[in-house]
């Protein structure tokens, strides 16, 4: 109905009216629109939602017209209207309870006049209005104010809330402080134990610090969308009794905590989609570290909760009441020591950097303001995490002792999967054909290389497939006896086959076979054709000339992958390399060594 009609205004023209005259019409950088109450707390409303800015223009409409309710279709036109208005502005960053750099840090405390605490070099206070524009979710609780502990009691109240021994507690301490830190990732503080540890609670009471909430911990999300949901409406989140973590939340959780993107198509469109992106700060409780994966298991703060004994244990009231009295405190002293974090930091150079470089700067950090060695203890327990995980993961338990064994080992992944001895039982981490082993071995690496063990995978294989060859070497400490790379033997029994003469300069010995290069042996492999009896001409070139003729033809290559390492080999007893057992006969030795 149009003003001319002498009925005035739309309820729709009414309703963008009061929320232009009242409100800041701004977009997010992930293209959602808000409003932002002028003259008010710097806090975006979302325009939809149960405490958007669509139900405060209803309540503010029905004030001002004498009890008279906008009809749905009204609001949903605004609405409209007003989403094409924030559009055509430029996007804004509007963050969730945690934002600043390496100069300041700023948390909400998530109250409704929008008060916040800001944290500097030079220490915190607490402040009336946001100076960074802060959104709200339904998974969000209010923080209390921190009061200031001049008696310096906050960290040991909390060292009373959770049984752990000092080492443990001093790097708690320090990742709470970094989990204030926006701008770097987090590893994923993991308390382990067996029951009776309080894992759960000791969870719940460290997130509801940082980040408090009605629902402090989850369960493990079914799928990508679900868990999309959960982070991007909380900055801490917490899993609470993991006992085996799916590939695709391995790698999801390994996203989140280094910084994920989501895109989805939005509801009623055919073309629109919806943008969410979040660093988020992680938490999980477990009993078996060994369930992690190891990409994941590298970005994992481990720390073991103790058993708490009978006489000592506290009802959940009491620990609440007790969390509840201190936490005031306990967040003071958490502000005290991060702002002589972000004073410190800029002194902080590491000579060696770790996987999670910054969150070991802020440790360092730490162990110079308090005297602690959280940064040495970190590194310890990052090892101790990688070995829990190889011992979880059969196929990399199984690599670990080939390579541990033989000193050394090269070949493509089907050799190596070939090789490996299989477990009794099928077991769903083992590779089930050689992609599969490659893609595995290579999600490896990086711990395979935390407990000693040299990973290559650079080069290929001479012939026309070009298959990548892996080259693993474990340190000399831990070789079980020097035996040369499984390949080795395959030499030997190319040199047989290929029927050379007694001349000891044109057939060189398995000892000297076995020191060439990966490619090299595994192009005289290539070229024998001993599983299938054929005999080859006198006029077959040795292995040297075989070599400068070029690749070996496809077939040659599959029979070579299939079989150069399969049954064992006895050794010579002089040189202790393996020795063909077609031309062995009833010898001990090599020709070349007796």
């Amino acid at each position: 109905m149009s003003e001319k009609d002498g009925k005035g205004p739309s309820q729709a023209s009414q309703l963008v009216t009061l929320a232009r005259e009242r409100y800041d019409l701004v977009t997010s950088e992930d293209g959602r629109p808000y409003g932002v109450k002028k003259h008010g707390p710097n806090l975006a409303l979302p325009l939809r939602g149960r405490a958007g800015l669509r139900s405060q223009l209803a309540r503010i409409f029905t004030d001002i017209n004498q009890g008279a309710v906008a009809s749905q279709s009204a609001l949903a036109d605004a609405m409209t209207v007003l989403e094409g208005i924030a559009a055509s502005t430029d996007p804004v960053p509007v963050l969730l309870r945690v934002a600043g750099d390496a100069e300041q840090v700023v948390v909400d405390l998530g109250t409704a006049d929008g008060r916040c605490v800001v944290a500097a070099p030079d220490g915190w206070s607490v402040q009336d209005r946001s100076p960074v524009l802060f959104r709200r979710s339904g998974a969000m609780a209010v923080m209390p104010e921190p009061v200031h502990d001049s008696d310096h009691e906050g960290l040991p109240l909390l060292r009373s809330l959770v049984n752990m021994d000092d080492e443990a507690f001093h790097q708690l301490v320090a990742w709470l402080v970094a989990a204030w830190i926006p701008h770097i990732p987090h590893p994923v503080l993991t308390f382990k134990g067996e029951q009776g540890t309080g894992k759960s609670k000791a969870a719940q009471t460290i997130v509801n610090l940082i980040d408090p909430s009605p629902a402090a911990k989850r369960s493990q999300p079914r799928d990508v969308k679900s868990w999309a949901t959960q982070a991007f409406n909380s900055w801490a989140l917490c899993l609470d009794n993991i006992s085996m973590i799916p590939p695709w939340l391995s790698d999801t959780l390994c996203k989140a905590v280094t910084g994920d993107g989501i895109v989805d198509r939005a509801l009623y469109t055919d073309d629109d989609v919806v943008v969410l992106t979040f660093r988020r700060v992680l938490a999980m409780t477990t009993i078996d570290a060994g369930a992690l994966a190891g990409d994941l298991a590298e970005r994992l703060l481990m720390l073991d909760l103790q058993l708490i004994d009978e006489d000592k244990r506290r009802t959940e009231e009491e620990l609440d009441n007790a969390f509840r009295d201190a936490r005031p405190m306990i967040l003071a002293a958490l502000f005290d020591l991060l702002a002589a974090v972000l004073k410190e930091l800029p002194n902080v150079q590491l000579e060696r950097m770790p996987r999670m470089a910054d969150f070991a700067r802020v440790l360092a950090a730490v162990d110079r303001i308090k005297g602690w060695q959280t940064l040495a203890s970190y590194t310890t327990s990052s090892a101790d995490v990688a070995a829990d995980a190889l011992e979880g993961d059969p196929f990399g338990s199984a690599v670990v002792s080939l390579v541990e064994a033989d000193g050394s080992w090269s070949g493509t992944a089907g050799m190596l999967l070939e090789h490996l001895p299989h477990p009794e039982m099928p077991h769903q981490k083992w590779p089930k054909d050689a992609t599969r082993a490659g893609g595995q071995l290579k999600r490896l690496a990086p711990i395979l290389r935390s407990v000693g063990i040299t990973f290559d995978d650079s080069k290929r294989t001479p012939d026309r497939h070009r298959q990548r060859l892996y080259t693993l070497t474990a340190p000399a400490d831990t070789r079980d006896e020097p035996i040369p790379a499984s390949v080795a033997s395959t030499a030997s029994a190319v040199t047989s086959d290929l029927g050379r003469s007694a001349d000891t300069e044109r057939a060189p010995s398995v000892r000297k076979a076995s020191a060439q290069r990966p490619q090299d042996r595994l192009a005289d492999a290539a070229a024998s054709r001993s599983d299938t009896g054929v005999a080859l001409a006198s006029t077959t070139p040795s292995s040297p000339d075989l070599r400068e003729s070029g690749a070996p033809d496809a077939a040659d290559t599959a029979d070579a992958e299939m079989h150069a390492i399969s049954g064992q080999h006895p050794t010579c007893a002089i040189c202790r390399q393996p020795m063909d057992p077609s031309t062995a006969g009833g010898a001990t030795t090599h020709p070349c060594c007796g």
